[in-house]
């Protein structure tokens, strides 16, 4: 570091010291920055050596980065300038000084983030709430979605020649195993799925495709979208693998919705060899209309900015459509208190003091043991199957924002975590997630179609999760959501466990009688019986749980999750779903 601490510490006056601390923040965070953009990189790199173990550690350190970087540089701050911790003014001259050294800067608003989470972690054990909110004094400029894509010709269908050029926009180091074919079987699954015949010169207006690639796990995508004929945006969407053979194409999404399978926070973060943020969102915005600007920024790692963004969000929707927080619909959480506007968006939870008496699990470890939980699942693989949780801290909301009885409740059995102070209301904790269905409440209504891909993706769901070495021991369907496009996610994570410390166990051999009490009885930790997820998951119509055991009988073998569990341990990465079947070249071609 530029400005040592002890300097700081040193320093003879306030000013001094607010000068150096000023320094030393946008130092930090011009060094986390720099750090994290140079992560796409390595995540290129392992994606050519068919390495998805240190892409998903990559993951990981993409999504802790931010918050680590904090945490130290608030611990020390607090250390060696105590009054930064009580006095508010000397915050005020750290950014009067900050402000102009960042502005002009394209990454503006996540260095004023940053300086804000800075302050947000000093204050971590005060009621002292911290704006979630961008600086207009420090916004820096935006370029255009043209400054970020690569424009390719459109024409009476899309050609091989035109795929071929796309493919080349990463740049591999390593070859494509077939890139001719590819090339063809992409364009033949384009021009058919579309109808395009060849016949109208203009079917295509144009093509455009972020310059770069979109790296997690086993895969890269190529992201763009076609402007057809009508005015329409189409995404154009080709997942790549690469093996043994060769680097090659797997699947093409040509549907918003399945693009939202894929381009979702709820998987870890996707690693970019693009830095313009903004520009990404908007365009990956203008193909996934159905979520939330906010959400796009976090789907590329940058959740800080998508933090501030779904705040402003929340508030916008409230003063648009004059409405008030309520008790969420579904559910009653034992341990979480739930609630939501009618036309937002999102849900909040707040953790609650005490669970009610219909918590099933015993000892309950506290409030701050959940929070843990929620915390970690953000910073794991999550696989495309557990809704993401935006954790806010020292939060204030407007208290007429708050249905009375709502606010009640919430003050009387999450008082250790909510306060009122005059017009405000304070939390100490506040999680934010994406409005979902409930999946039982989903299927009382849902049309016979839409449950049975609700309960399909139910069992996709629980496959992924394990796949991550995700368990939740609660298999009960209330605490799965279904999405606007029939995803299905879990979102109720106090039951969360390692699956590879889950014990798996079955009683299908064991003989009836009171003698017969099987072995596993007396074992310590989490036993796992699969052949009781079918009565658990609250599926009444029999139709559906009779798809469930068509789609998903494996679930309910002790080989299927015990194969897991061994690949786990080996240090093996299993494989998830992803997207649709359909959406693969050799599902058809």
């Amino acid at each position: 570091m530029g400005v040592p601490l002890d300097r700081i510490a040193a320093a003879p006056s306030d000013e001094d010291k607010v000068r150096l601390t000023a320094a030393l923040i946008l130092e930090t965070f011009d060094e986390y920055y720099i750090e994290s953009r140079g992560l796409p990189g390595l995540a290129k790199a392992a994606f050519e050596r068919r390495d998805p173990a240190t892409t998903i550690a990559l993951s990981k350190q993409r999504l802790m980065i931010y918050s680590v970087s904090v945490a130290e540089l608030g611990s020390q701050l607090k250390s060696a300038f105590p009054s930064l911790a009580s006095e508010e003014r000397l915050w005020r001259e750290i950014e009067r000084l900050y402000l102009p050294r960042i502005e002009g800067r394209y990454e503006a608003d996540l260095a004023f983030a940053y300086i804000h989470s800075v302050r947000r972690k000093v204050y971590q054990d005060d009621w002292k709430p911290v704006e979630y909110a961008f600086s207009e004094e420090g916004t820096g400029g935006f370029g255009t979605l043209a400054e970020i894509t690569l424009a390719f010709p459109g024409g009476a269908k899309l050609y091989p020649e035109t795929v071929g050029e796309i493919l080349a926009i990463p740049d591999f180091r390593v070859d494509y195993r077939d890139i001719r074919g590819d090339a063809t079987r992409v364009a033949e699954r384009v021009n058919r799925t579309l109808g395009l015949d060849g016949q109208a010169a203009d079917a295509i207006q144009e093509i455009e495709m972020i310059d770069g690639g979109f790296y997690r796990n086993r895969g890269c995508y190529l992201v763009g979208r076609m402007r057809l004929r009508d005015g329409s945006l189409r995404p154009l969407v080709i997942a790549l693998l690469n093996e043994a053979e060769g680097v090659f194409v797997d699947a093409v999404l040509l549907e918003s919705d399945h693009c939202h399978n894929i381009f979702s926070s709820t998987l870890a973060n996707f690693h970019v060899t693009n830095a313009s943020y903004h520009e990404l969102s908007e365009f990956l915005f203008s193909i996934m209309p159905k979520r939330p600007l906010g959400h796009h920024y976090s789907t590329i790692g940058f959740n800080h900015v998508g933090k501030v963004a779904v705040m402003n969000e929340l508030k916008t929707e409230l003063a648009t459509n004059e409405e008030v927080f309520e008790t969420a619909v579904g559910f009653r959480g034992t341990v979480a208190i739930g609630f939501s506007a009618p036309s937002s968006a999102y849900v909040l939870k707040v953790i609650r003091d005490h669970p009610t008496g219909n918590y099933k699990w015993g000892h309950f470890a506290g409030v701050a043991s959940v929070l843990r939980k929620y915390s970690q699942v953000h910073e794991i693989n999550r696989t495309g199957s557990m809704l993401d949780n935006i954790i806010y801290y020292n939060l204030k909301l407007d208290r007429a924002s708050f249905d009375p009885a709502l606010l009640e409740e919430i003050l009387e059995a999450a008082g250790g975590a909510v306060s009122l102070q005059g017009a405000d209301v304070v939390f100490k904790h506040l999680i934010v997630q994406l409005k979902m269905i409930p999946l039982t409440v989903f299927l009382e209504t849902a049309a016979p179609e839409d449950a049975a891909t609700a309960v399909v993706n139910l069992g996709h769901c629980i496959k992924n999760n394990a796949a991550a070495n995700i368990f939740n021991k609660d298999l009960d369907g209330r605490n799965y959501g279904v999405s606007k496009v029939l995803k299905v996610y879990l979102y109720d994570y106090d039951a969360l466990e390692p699956f590879t410390e889950v014990k798996i166990r079955t009683n299908i051999d064991a003989e009836e009688g009171e003698e017969d009490i099987p072995d596993w009885y007396f074992e310590d930790g989490v036993i796992f019986l699969p052949e009781e997820i079918e009565s658990g998951l609250r599926i009444n119509e029999r139709s559906l749980r009779r798809l469930f055991r068509e789609v998903h009988g494996d679930l309910m073998t002790v080989g299927y999750w015990q194969t897991i569990q061994d690949d786990l341990a080996a240090g093996r990465v299993p494989r998830i779903s992803i997207y649709p079947e359909a959406c693969r070249l050799q599902a058809e071609d």
